[in-house]
């Protein structure tokens, strides 16, 4: 992370801490899995199953980062926090690194975990796993369309999974983190597994998804407001 820290400084494009926190959760379920005592199986799984969330974000994420320039949630802290900025972005990115070594305990589990062969528990984490990185890259390119359309600006994307969610994308992303508890399921130390999904709950409906997604969303289209009103904000469900 200090390294991204450098290159974010210099290029002035803070958004380079999400590919890196994406990348990051990956290269620990891969060294987990290889250094790992646990069956062949699990370990196979633990090193594939993050492998594919974070190569499908990754490759999303990327174009965005490095073409479309610093994102606005940046741009915002960076004139918020002014002279302080490249400070405070530093300690911005080792809070991210922290964060990462608490999400990758359930891999750590996972790697771990004596059980043989593919059971129920290890089909129900890859169906999880197909499911919820499946339906964000829906939500993702569902709204990478909409926004593509010039007569769109200054509009909130309404169709598609949108319609039942005004944070699909968010809702996956969390689906996706039940894969490794119920992949390990029974193994020492279960419980700690957990942590993913209930961290990963925390920041996206109270700290650094939702609220801010929603604050800016306020200020910059007339009928957030109405949508607000009508839809859900995290689980898909019928509109209003």
């Amino acid at each position: 992370m200090f390294c991204l820290w450098l290159y974010a400084k210099i290029a002035r494009n803070a958004g380079v801490v999400d590919i890196g926190w994406t990348v990051s959760l990956g290269a620990l379920a891969v060294f987990f899995a290889c250094n790992g005592a646990g069956s062949p199986e699990r370990r196979i799984l633990t090193a594939l199953l993050p492998g594919i969330w974070s190569l499908r974000l990754a490759l999303y994420l990327g174009p965005r980062v490095f073409k479309e320039g610093e994102d606005a949630r940046y741009v915002t802290l960076r004139n918020k926090w002014g002279d302080a900025a490249n400070r405070n972005f530093f300690l911005f990115f080792q809070a991210q690194a922290l964060l990462n070594a608490f999400l990758s305990i359930p891999f750590l589990i996972c790697a771990f975990d004596t059980t043989p062969g593919i059971d129920l528990r290890a089909i129900l984490a890859i169906f999880i796993l197909i499911l919820s990185v499946t339906g964000e890259g829906i939500a993702d390119r569902q709204l990478a369309a909409f926004r593509s359309d010039p007569a769109n600006k200054g509009k909130t994307c309404k169709t598609g999974l949108w319609r039942y969610s005004r944070h699909p994308n968010y809702f996956f992303e969390w689906v996706h983190w039940w894969s490794y508890p119920i992949l390990c399921f029974g193994a020492p130390f279960w419980g700690f597994s957990l942590i993913g999904p209930v961290l990963m709950l925390f920041f996206l409906v109270k700290i650094t998804g939702i609220p801010a997604t929603e604050a800016r969303a306020l200020k910059s289209r007339s009928d957030y407001a109405e949508y607000q009103r009508t839809t859900s904000a995290f689980v898909p469900w019928f509109p209003k």
